[in-house]
């Protein structure tokens, strides 16, 4: 509960923004590659991302769920597809240690977790945030599952969950003391629409969920039903959006 409410305490910032013309639920989105990645790419290269988070295409249940190579909190790398072998995955997609909205959420997930772990999944987080600032989220918040630092966003960029901030929405960030190229360490600009995602150790999606509008996020009620589902034979869990 006191990790729900430090979260909490910094909504009121972004809230604020949502008042503006030019707030991200409405601005943002990103055309992705269906491929999946297994080392990270210069994300200038890449196709360039549109500014609606409305038109991302992300990958659903039955997909191959696209690897990467990402980064521990202190700076190690981790091949994503070894970690699918291991135990079926819960994948967390969100923007950032500075949105108080993820951080609110990362703390429901670790409400949810130790039922997760009884039923035989591990928890990874994403987000483009560089490992040094993962471990600030990790510290801050005594989170117990995995952060994972996706720096060039290659591996949101392959679920189809990316999208580019535009200028006018930056600069409201900066007035806010909210910095994207510090968090990431990138020039990109570029972040996923919030999601959740169950992978199963063939690699398969088994559930997806996301939504444009940041501020809206899966329950944990909600993903533990979807983990029970996952686990029942002849009842998968559907595909959810809102």
């Amino acid at each position: 509960m006191q990790m729900i409410l430090s979260a909490t305490l910094g909504v009121a910032v972004l809230a604020m923004l949502a008042g503006c013309p030019s707030n991200e639920s409405r601005q943002g989105g990103g055309l992705a590659t269906q491929e999946a990645a297994s080392t990270r790419n210069d994300t200038e290269t890449q196709p360039s991302a549109t500014t609606d988070a409305r038109k991302v295409q992300p990958l659903g249940k039955g997909d191959q769920a696209p690897v990467a190579i990402l980064r521990l909190p202190d700076g190690q790398e981790v091949d994503l597809a070894t970690l699918y072998n291991q135990k079926p995955s819960v994948l967390i997609f969100y923007r950032g240690g500075w949105c108080p909205y993820c951080n609110t959420h990362l703390a429901q997930i670790a409400t949810a977790e130790p039922e997760l772990l009884a039923m035989g999944y591990q928890v990874l987080a994403i987000s483009p945030d560089r490992p040094e600032e993962l471990s600030k989220t990790l510290d801050k918040h005594h989170l117990t599952y995995q952060l994972l630092s996706d720096s060039d966003v290659v591996l949101a960029r392959a679920f189809g969950l990316v999208f580019r901030v535009d200028d006018p929405t930056l600069e409201k960030y900066r007035g806010f003391g909210i910095d994207l190229e510090q968090a990431s360490g990138r020039a990109h600009h570029l972040l996923p629409v919030p999601a959740v995602y169950i992978v199963d150790t063939q690699g398969i999606i088994q559930f997806a969920h996301w939504d444009p509008d940041y501020k809206k996020r899966l329950e944990p009620e909600a993903l533990l039903k979807a983990a029970r589902d996952t686990q029942s034979a002849g009842q998968p869990s559907t595909e959810s959006r809102d």
